[in-house]
């Protein structure tokens, strides 16, 4: 029973929080009552059984539970009693059989209102929509925990003292709303599908929700970016099941059997790509869709059209000044041009500074000098990356590049 409890706790307890978050109006409170809920699913079900709706089960009784507490309090907080008339009022409705929404919409919207200081932003939604740990948001930010931690603090109380408004934005506030809300959902589709740190791969769990929330706000706003956007993510996890072997080591694209690619997905991405490019409105992430489309549809490495991957690239540049990007596209002008290009375009972007911590820089400058046969640079290069590198199947799989360089 309390692995079932915990496979409960994994699947719903995002959901029951948002739901416990709207009908509370405090996210402290919420998290107390969701602690409180699972406690007594513990200790009720073995006996009861598990109910029916058990997510229904666990925002009723997380609001029981947080009226008792509050219910404690008012005995010596007068201003405490009004609060706790006003949920009592609402537990009875809710009671008469009200349907357990989903509500992880609206949290979104909520933790990424403009009234909120754009760092915490989005902190606070990975932390509460998709229970991301304070580190591996940390990691993700290249910050320290106690700043991200101290952010969150800060974003909740200010949605609590100026009373920010629990729902998704009228449909004229939506587009001015919308970049932060479609940033968080990459980053946490980004979390799943290539984790910052830790013994696995893939976190399928938070793309699947990354794509599950793209899908709620695409029905709600049928906007180019949110297309491409989606597309984006389908096409990138179509290729799940190829990216890493039985036991969990890396496979590079060129090197991935593209027939476990889901084509279903492809046909979807592929369909959302040819909208978001027809409406003439094209941003960023229909940009990098249609780069990712250009690989789904290669029958093999090899007849990749990289061309067309370098000019996506450009216009891409000219949208966004990323150094990511800058690195992605002068890995794309190696595959076009050769090594030799490829070297020189991450030499500056090195020497410029910006990439300087970040592992993948160092890995392409190591695989661009291993192809040109000049061993040491490349063994220094990945060393520096497995100096930077977090996740252990990316740490084996440098190990190893430079193992097959030291003989």
């Amino acid at each position: 029973m309390r692995q079932r409890v915990e496979a409960i706790y994994r699947s719903d307890s995002r959901r029951v929080l948002a739901t416990l978050i709207r009908l509370l109006g405090d996210f402290d409170l919420a998290e107390e009552a969701l602690h409180d809920a699972f406690i007594a699913a513990v200790q009720q079900w073995p006996r009861d059984g598990i109910p029916a709706s058990p997510r229904a089960w666990l925002v009723s009784a997380g609001r029981f539970k947080a009226i008792d507490s509050l219910r404690r309090r008012a005995r010596f907080d007068a201003s405490k009693r009004h609060l706790v008339d006003e949920l009592e009022e609402a537990a009875s409705a809710f009671e008469e059989g009200e349907d357990v929404e989903d509500d992880r919409l609206r949290l979104i919207f909520t933790c990424c209102h403009p009234a909120l200081p754009a760092d915490a932003q989005v902190p606070l939604t990975l932390r509460e929509v998709c229970d991301l740990k304070t580190e591996e948001i940390a990691r993700a930010f290249l910050s320290s925990p106690s700043t991200i931690a101290q952010r969150i603090v800060r974003a909740k109380a200010k949605i609590r003292d100026a009373r920010i408004p629990y729902q998704v934005p009228a449909l004229a506030e939506l587009p001015e709303r919308l970049d932060n809300v479609l940033r968080v959902i990459y980053l946490v589709f980004n979390e799943g599908y290539s984790a910052s740190s830790g013994d696995s791969l893939i976190r399928t769990d938070l793309s699947a929700e990354a794509i599950r929330l793209a899908r709620l706000l695409l029905e709600l706003l049928p906007d180019p970016e949110v297309m491409g956007l989606l597309a984006l993510m389908l096409l990138h996890d179509s290729r799940r099941a190829a990216r890493a072997t039985e036991d969990g080591e890396l496979i590079l694209l060129d090197d991935q059997d593209r027939s476990l690619w889901d084509r279903a997905q492809i046909a979807e991405g592929l369909s959302l790509v040819t909208l978001a490019l027809a409406s003439r409105r094209v941003g960023v992430y229909a940009l990098q869709a249609a780069i990712a489309a250009v690989h789904a549809q290669a029958a093999d490495a090899a007849r990749t059209d990289w061309g067309q991957i370098v000019g996506l690239y450009d216009v891409l540049q000219r949208l966004v000044q990323s150094p990511v990007v800058a690195l992605n596209r002068a890995v794309a002008i190696a595959m076009r041009d050769g090594p030799e290009a490829g070297l020189v375009e991450v030499d500056a972007l090195l020497e410029a500074g910006e990439l300087n911590d970040y592992h993948l820089a160092h890995a392409a400058r190591a695989d661009f000098c291993r192809r040109l046969g000049r061993k040491a640079d490349a063994r220094a290069a990945y060393r520096s990356a497995l100096a930077l590198a977090r996740q252990e199947p990316e740490r084996r799989f440098i190990e190893k590049r430079l193992r097959e360089l030291e003989r």
